[in-house]
């Protein structure tokens, strides 16, 4: 048997003590534990991590997405105090490259002042790395209710995704909270509550209340949502969501797990693989509205970035390049915008929340 682990002798503890462990709590340990949480202990990103996000594929992405922050701080009327602030911004690489898009506008960059969300001290001290050239005020939070008050443009990409999230499974007697229990064999193991959760089915979407037995729904917390609509409507501005989920509520188990860029059974090596869920994003737009805020989207990631500009920057990178970069520039557009199954341009939605007064974002026309 391989060495337990030292978080997964903490959830086995806790389990012996409480009972079975809801696998948003399981989540939320396996991430963001203080001593050996997955994000708080180490770099996940890049060739040598456990997966690749859209920043790190092309600079491309990040160019397309300060041109979006461009064009909205105008659509904004262009306040001479702008907070950009990041939710979970991985190694800064997006916003480095986002923010040299932007010197096109130099009015927009004398304006800004960037906050970023962040929960892990070894990807903050990357991030300092990476945009300490950038020579602007910066400053880091751990949640976005830390962020002072004022206009301002977020950006979230790949950050609701890695948030706790609960599921429920349905059997004849009801809806049950799915949960982690240590079985027969002394391994950690999938289990469900004893009793249903009382009233579930009045939370369902109407669509989804026949779901037959043993289907799973899950659900996140609308905390960090509520509080980015509300902080919107209340200051003004917008934020852009880029995520993989899917546009309508939906039945299905998205649990999973990830390391050295290959799926893992969620439950083996806890705080030491990533784990994350779909997201939901009928569910996210739908907590985003109710503090006020106005919604646009979700479209696809393929459908924002071409509509952003995407391939004539590549078509632009390309003509300055030697034979190998410009393939490598095709490879890497391939991927970002690609609508088949290995391609991101599907899987990965894009989502636009603003203050009710700023009209249609960039991206979103239509």
């Amino acid at each position: 048997m391989s060495e337990i682990l030292p978080l997964e002798t903490e959830i086995r503890r806790r389990i012996a003590v409480a009972g079975p462990m809801p696998v948003a709590e399981y989540m939320a340990l396996c991430l963001a534990d203080s001593e050996h949480g997955y994000y708080t202990t180490r770099d996940p990103l890049g060739a040598r991590g456990d997966f690749i996000t859209a920043p790190e594929v092309s600079q491309m992405f990040g160019e397309m997405i300060g041109l979006w922050m461009a064009a909205t701080w105008k659509q904004m009327g262009s306040p001479e105090n702008l907070r950009i602030i990041e939710l979970g911004p991985g190694r800064g690489t997006m916003m480095k490259d986002a923010l040299r898009a932007a010197k096109v506008m130099p009015d927009f960059l004398k304006a800004v002042v960037l906050h970023l969300v962040e929960i892990s001290p070894a990807l903050e001290a990357q991030q300092q790395r990476t945009l300490e050239p950038l020579s602007m005020p910066m400053f880091w939070h751990p949640a976005l209710i830390d962020v002072p008050p004022g206009p301002a443009i977020v950006l979230a990409n790949e950050f609701f995704d890695a948030l706790p999230v609960h599921q429920a499974v349905k059997t004849e007697h009801g809806w049950h909270e799915r949960q982690i229990e240590i079985d027969s064999t002394g391994s950690l193991a999938f289990t469900i509550a004893p009793d249903p959760i009382p009233q579930f089915d009045r939370l369902l979407p109407p669509a989804l209340r026949n779901a037959p037995d043993a289907s799973i729904f899950e659900w996140r917390a609308d905390n960090v949502a509520m509080e980015l609509g509300k902080r919107l409507t209340r200051d003004g501005g917008a934020a852009l969501v880029i995520d993989y989920g899917h546009a309508q509520s939906a039945i299905g188990d998205t649990f999973q797990a990830v390391g050295r860029h290959a799926y893992a059974d969620p439950l083996s090596a806890p705080g030491s693989i990533d784990l994350t869920a779909h997201v939901d994003f009928q569910a996210l737009a739908k907590a985003v509205e109710a503090m006020g805020a106005s919604v646009y989207g979700p479209v696809t990631q393929s459908q924002l970035l071409r509509r952003l500009g995407i391939m004539t920057r590549a078509t632009s990178l390309k003509s300055k390049a030697a034979a190998g970069v410009a393939a490598d520039i095709d490879a890497a557009l391939k991927r970002l915008i690609s609508e088949g199954a290995a391609g991101m341009g599907v899987l990965f939605k894009a989502a636009a929340f603003a203050h009710p007064a700023l009209g249609v974002p960039p991206g979103f026309e239509g």
